[in-house]
């Protein structure tokens, strides 16, 4: 495979206590062909003082008000120009400095999808992320929930749509999907991507989270599979835990 180039892009706001993590993950990538993107939303503390100190690490940048998350993630696939894009939020980072060269040297793809390491404020690792990915990716593999990290995900620029902005929390679910129905040729790399930094979410949140997606994969599956799927999924939560 020749090198392609990779946009990875940085969505921010206020982030100012996490965001040098994640600057340093990037500038640290021995893999020559990356571009990289920050995307912030009109911070009012030290996070454009971080990027501006990153120099020439940083490609492309805007900073001006948004619709929220997703308007921004849509800024950012405006912006790019890579081959692939990678979404890296502020506070998470790749998982070593190789991981993009060894990623860039499997057979091409429209998809390279791996684990993600959960990680707290303090650098801890909390194990990987659940569900696991499947060996196997398509876009019917998302119907009983994201069992790929949004930041462990590389894809083809050109197969990746824009996000719906009528969701509010649970559009990276539903802009998977349909990327995903673009792409023929997806490939598991079996290691760890990414570190993905964990936030607490409020159970009000994660309600209206279940809700939206609930919505989302109804669109995508069809509501009576949807039901069927969330049954399996309950019913296996007991074992699971056992």
């Amino acid at each position: 495979m020749s090198m392609p180039v990779i946009s990875i892009i940085t969505i921010t706001y206020n982030a100012g206590m996490v965001l040098q993590r994640t600057l340093d993950s990037v500038a640290e990538q021995d893999y020559p062909h990356v571009e990289y993107i920050v995307v912030d939303g009109l911070s009012k503390d030290n996070t454009m003082e971080l990027v501006n100190a990153a120099g020439s690490l940083v490609h492309r940048c805007v900073s001006e008000p948004d619709q929220g998350l997703y308007d921004a993630m849509n800024k950012g696939l405006a912006l790019a120009t890579g081959n692939y894009v990678l979404f890296l939020n502020a506070g998470d980072t790749l998982a070593d400095g190789h991981v993009l060269s060894e990623i860039f040297s499997l057979p091409e793809a429209d998809v390279y999808y791996g684990h993600a390491m959960l990680t707290n404020l303090d650098g801890k690792t909390l194990g990987l992320r659940e569900p696991l990915p499947p060996e196997q990716l398509n876009w019917r593999s998302l119907q009983w929930g994201m069992n790929v990290c949004h930041q462990a995900f590389i894809i083809r620029r050109e197969k990746a749509v824009t996000y719906d902005l009528q969701y509010r929390i649970c559009a990276d679910i539903d802009w998977m999907i349909r990327s995903l129905k673009n792409c023929e040729k997806t490939i598991f790399t079996n290691g760890l991507v990414c570190l993905f930094l964990t936030d607490g979410v409020s159970s009000a949140q994660r309600k209206k989270a279940w809700k939206e997606r609930f919505t989302i994969l109804s669109r995508h599956y069809g509501w009576f599979r949807n039901v069927l799927n969330h049954l399996y999924i309950v019913l296996r939560y007991p074992f699971k835990r056992r």
